[in-house]
Parts: structure tokens; sequence; C-alpha cells
């Protein structure tokens, strides 16, 4: 297995738990695991009405690039989802903290782009 197949697994895996932790079936707030394997996209939203208020929005959005590059485009948990692509197996200078501007990026020791 090549490093994109291996690091869209681990996304699909981080994913799937992550999205299990708060599902419960009697909620009227869905977790929706979206997740477009041959393009490299995965999403975590939340979707539903809580009384009068909808509740609708992405809280967690990784993607694979073919290049290799995963980008941690958004993570509205708090459980740290870069931490946990690094302990699953993803380098470091593969990991791009796509929520921060490139000028930020820089300076912090993940990849750039």
């Amino acid at each position: 297995m090549g490093k994109v197949e291996t690091y869209k697994a681990i996304v699909r895996k981080i994913v799937d738990d992550v999205g299990m932790i708060g599902a419960r079936p009697d909620s009227p707030i869905q977790t929706q695991i979206i997740q477009d394997d041959p393009k490299g996209h995965y999403l975590l939203f939340s979707n539903g009405w809580r009384g009068d208020n909808r509740v609708y929005g992405c809280y967690l959005h990784i993607d694979v690039k073919e290049d290799g590059k995963v980008w941690l485009q958004h993570d509205g948990t708090d459980l740290i989802i870069g931490e946990m692509l690094l302990e699953a197996g993803v380098e470091k200078t593969d990991l791009v903290l796509g929520f921060h501007a490139p000028f930020v990026r820089a300076d912090t020791g993940f990849a750039v782009a």
C-alpha cells in the first residue's frame, strides 16, 4: 500500500472513530460522516435541531492530496486531531495545518503545503 492509500486509511479510521464518539440514535442532532475516498475528502457534520435552533455545520475536515500531504482543514473538536494523525502514522512533514495561513505554517515544523 502506498503512502496516499495508507494516509487515507488512517484518516478514515480517525473520522469514523471521532464521528461515533457523540453519535446517539435518539439525539435530534445527527453526526454525519462524509467520506469521498477517491478524491480524498473526509468530513464530520452536525445536522439537526435543538429546540428552535438549527444546528448545522462542519466540525472536522481533512483532505488527503495525491502528493501525499494530509491537510487538516478544520478541527472543531476538543480532541487535537493533528496529534491523533501523527500518533497514527502521518509524518509531521506530510501534515499541513490548513487552518493556519501559509506564513504561519512556515514556523510550525509541519508541512507548509
